[in-house]
């Protein structure tokens, strides 16, 4: 792992770091925020489609609360990089497009290894360079979806969850369709084990995860042609008995004033959750 800059910011320390990955065969990026006072409990942020580590670094406004919080913030890049990494002119599909999932199809499988990085390989390279002792996961856009199934699939690992604006029903709406179909075929049930929706539904047994918290705002283009669908992932948790909390806020659209204006919400919703962690 390799300190590529550091910056002082509010009292603690904004760094960015790359490490050569196992999982996807490339160099990756992610930052970390080290608070003055850290807690131990770190908080995974997954960013959306077309951006890298550095969107929600420079935007989100995250670091002044997480500072009083003692949150520990980390950024990861949203897809593997470099030129031997196959692309697509797509906004939906290759760099910077990664959606959370281990591809199963070439050319994209060699690489596009994003949810075991994310689930296994990131968490475990953090906990040997970083104090600490728990994580929670959020996001937004294609990173909302990625923070909604990774967590379902590892609540042992990932013990608080939330979102911003999320894909939460890729096998049928928006941009997933054609996504996995490139990345996992045409064989649509396999999509379900990366679909937030179909997760949930499929669920039984008591909830496995605390109150879900997700915000959508209301003037998002993206939500309005019917792209994230919120209310589907919803209406999954009630019918399993999985408590979540959806938010809608007029006059807010799909970037990062958006993520701006609540973001504090989430950094406490997950600090609340978090410091009970032992």
């Amino acid at each position: 792992m390799k300190k590529l800059a550091s910056h002082g910011c509010h009292g603690g320390t904004l760094s960015y770091y790359s490490h050569a990955s196992t999982s996807t065969k490339c160099d990756m990026r992610f930052t970390v925020y080290m608070p003055p006072k850290p807690t131990g409990a770190a908080l995974i942020f997954l960013s959306g489609l077309t951006c890298t580590e550095e969107n929600f670094t420079t935007k989100a406004g995250a670091y002044a609360r997480a500072s009083e919080l003692g949150l520990i913030i980390i950024a990861p890049d949203t897809s593997p990089r470099g030129d031997n990494v196959p692309d697509d002119a797509s906004i939906s599909l290759g760099k910077g497009a990664g959606f959370y999932l281990d591809a199963t199809q070439a050319p994209w499988n060699t690489h596009y290894n994003m949810y075991t990085y994310i689930s296994a390989e990131l968490p475990k390279l953090l906990r040997e360079n970083f104090p600490i002792r728990c994580f929670g996961l959020f996001g937004h856009s294609m990173g909302g979806h990625g923070a909604l199934t990774i967590a379902q699939k590892h609540p042992d690992l990932f013990q608080s969850v939330s979102a911003f604006a999320p894909v939460s029903r890729p096998s049928q709406d928006g941009w997933g369709p054609a996504a996995f179909t490139a990345y996992l075929g045409s064989d649509t049930t396999t999509w379900n084990d990366y679909d937030a929706t179909a997760l949930m539904s499929r669920h039984t047994g008591p909830a496995t995860l605390p109150q879900i918290l997700i915000d959508q705002g209301l003037d998002d283009g993206a939500y309005k042609e019917g792209r994230l669908n919120p209310e589907a992932f919803a209406a999954a948790c009630k019918s399993v008995g999985q408590p979540v909390n959806l938010r809608f806020h007029p006059g807010y659209d799909h970037g990062y004033f958006f993520i701006q204006t609540f973001i504090n919400d989430h950094l406490h919703h997950h600090a609340a959750i978090l410091e009970t962690i032992k």
